[in-house]
């Protein structure tokens, strides 16, 4: 486990500081940290085949090293053939070791992985946290491309202490996440 503690040490010794000196805190409690990172798939095509969610949880379960879990609709739609309590989608929130485990795999592994990549997009939710979309679960080395049977996408939604927009993008951005060079 001692790449986990390379990220949260690099936080505590280069990043932390960085932010300290950067946004001008009087206190190291005000330096916005990562609180958790939550991964996200919507399988509306479940509704039809029940394996598609049992698939979702391995895979997902695979990529992060922490066991899935399906989440369910809260009411009735007819028109979408759906009824409460269905399984629609999948997800896990990872936190400490596993989150910072997790994050260096995706910055250093996963996205490098996707075609023509040129950057994320750099729009935060007007509190801080920012969602990645990702296209296919495919850019993950632990997923095997030939026991594929669907391709799904996933948001990731990293959820940070910071009060603003800038102070979440300068974490993440230390973090190693790559931006594309425009701001908002």
């Amino acid at each position: 486990m001692s790449n986990t503690a390379s990220l949260k040490k690099e936080y505590a010794e280069r990043i932390a500081p960085a932010l300290k000196k950067q946004f001008q805190y009087s206190s190291s409690m005000q330096i916005p940290v990562l609180k958790k990172i939550v991964i996200n798939e919507g399988l509306g095509e479940a509704v039809a085949d029940k394996k598609i969610i049992e698939v979702a949880i391995n895979e997902l379960t695979a990529i992060t090293g922490q066991k899935a879990v399906a989440t369910v609709s809260r009411k009735d739609i007819a028109n979408f053939k759906l009824r409460k309590k269905m399984p629609i989608g999948v997800m896990v929130t990872l936190r400490r070791e596993k989150m910072y485990e997790f994050l260096e795999r995706l910055v250093r592994v996963a996205l490098p992985r996707i075609r023509d990549f040129k950057g994320i997009n750099s729009k935060f939710d007007g509190r801080g946290n920012y969602t990645l979309g990702i296209d296919e679960q495919i850019i993950f080395p632990e997923i095997n491309i030939d026991s594929i049977t669907k391709i799904l996408g996933m948001n990731i939604t990293f959820v940070t202490s910071a009060k603003t927009d800038e102070e979440g993008f300068a974490l993440l951005k230390e973090f190693g996440l790559p931006f594309k060079n425009q701001k908002n």
